[in-house]
């Protein structure tokens, strides 16, 4: 990305678009019951709350009503259609995990297989955007997550560490160029969710080869145990190495999440928060995901940026826009052109 000498200026900037993550699936119920929605109404309710507070984008995992996390996708559909009722302008963007909560205690917390996440492409009502990973990649999330923070939760428990100490995130080559088809066949954009540098170049080679034509909205994690960790200089690299044209969210965990957003937000970039992302605050105080919106907007308007409507979240993120060629793409999402045949130096953007 290219940052001018008034880059920084929020009249120059886009409007924020925030994403919400309150499902939380990594937690129990018992966890935080002041803020985990179990029965459908609470569900939807929440969407409702968090789109009030400000949270334009809803990354939306369903619980069972045992306070498991659901693996149905007629969970999803039920969802969805309440969410979509109640709340049409926000964004639904299903987690493309499903939910990767381990049964039982000691049992592997396992992802779903290939041909049921391909299934997310053929949710009714279609959500419009599914999250998907680049690259196969370790998800230790347990690797940040400091004891002071899980004393009294379900992730104390040795047998639910080891658990989701060897999680991993499937994400092949064939099942990403497998699952952008069949996504895009049915008008649902992919998020793409980043590790890391690696991922991003993996994608724009697929882009390059004409796998995806589309808008490039991404979203940089830095959780550590795999991905990137929560340091400052993975970010900026990787902001530095963004295409122009695609948005860009930050995203991390625990107390590293307002950091981390106030660069995103200082930078003209977008945050997400939630419980998914942090059940506390700075001060280690639990902390609902709709304070966790609430501060964000706080923060947003002290640097001057305004937040975003939800029908100007859909047109900042091109919902519903595909492109016809590879030209067309690599132009849209501000990246130079591919080589032509005999074509010396640096192809120039036009």
């Amino acid at each position: 990305m290219q940052f001018f000498d008034d880059s920084l200026h929020p009249e120059n900037m886009e409007k924020v678009v925030i994403t919400v993550a309150p499902y939380g699936p990594e937690w129990m119920p018992a966890d935080f019951p002041e803020d985990i929605p179990v029965t459908m109404d609470e569900q939807i309710q929440k969407a409702v709350d968090c789109y009030e507070a400000g949270a334009t984008v809803l990354h939306l995992h369903v619980r069972e009503l045992d306070g498991s996390g659901s693996k149905r996708l007629s969970k999803f559909n039920e969802l969805i259609k309440g969410v979509r009722e109640a709340v049409p302008d926000m964004i639904i963007q299903v987690g493309g995990s499903i939910s990767f909560a381990p049964e039982g205690e000691g049992e592997a917390a396992k992802w779903l297989s290939d041909d049921t996440r391909h299934m997310l492409a053929e949710l009714t009502p279609k959500p419009d955007q599914v999250t998907v990973a680049i690259n196969t990649t370790q998800m230790n999330i347990m690797e940040l997550l400091y004891p002071e923070y899980l004393e009294g939760t379900s992730l104390a428990n040795p047998a639910f560490q080891a658990a989701y100490s060897e999680m991993t995130v499937p994400a092949g080559p064939a099942w990403v160029a497998e699952h952008l088809k069949r996504l895009t066949a049915n008008g649902i954009q992919p998020h793409f969710q980043l590790t890391g540098i690696h991922a991003l170049e993996t994608l724009e080679r697929m882009v390059r080869k004409g796998l995806y034509m589309g808008p490039l909205n991404l979203t940089w994690i830095g959780i550590g145990g795999g991905f990137d960790g929560p340091n400052p200089f993975n970010f900026f690299n990787f902001i530095h190495r963004a295409p122009d044209g695609c948005t860009l969210t930050a995203e991390s965990l625990l107390k590293n999440v307002l950091p981390f957003n106030a660069m995103a937000l200082a930078m003209g970039l977008h945050p997400r928060c939630g419980i998914e992302d942090t059940i506390v605050d700075q001060h280690g105080k639990r902390f609902t995901s709709v304070q966790q919106i609430q501060q964000t907007v706080r923060v947003a308007h002290e640097l001057g940026r305004e937040i975003a409507s939800g029908k100007e979240a859909r047109e900042i993120y091109r919902i519903g826009v595909q492109y016809d060629s590879v030209e067309q793409t690599l132009l849209a999402n501000g990246m130079a052109p591919n080589r032509k045949a005999g074509q010396k130096g640096v192809p120039q953007r036009g």
